[in-house]
C-alpha cells in the first residue's frame, strides 16, 4: 500500500510504497503541494552505492 511522505529534496508531498496505489495517494494532495520530481538531485540510499561508478 502507499502512503504519503515528505520529500528530501523541497519538501512537498509525494509517495512511498509499492507503486499500485500512487493515484489514491495523488487523489488526497493538493496539486500545487505535490513534489514535481528531481531527476537530476543526487541519489541517497543504498541504490546510490549500487549505481556507483
Amino acid at each position: 500500500m502507499c502512503q504519503p511522505t515528505r520529500c528530501r529534496t523541497c519538501g512537498r508531498t509525494t509517495w512511498r510504497g509499492c507503486g499500485r496505489h500512487v493515484a489514491e495517494v495523488r487523489a488526497a494532495v493538493p496539486a500545487d503541494q505535490w513534489c514535481p520530481g528531481h531527476p537530476d538531485a543526487p541519489r541517497r540510499g543504498i541504490a546510490a552505492w549500487f549505481s556507483r561508478r
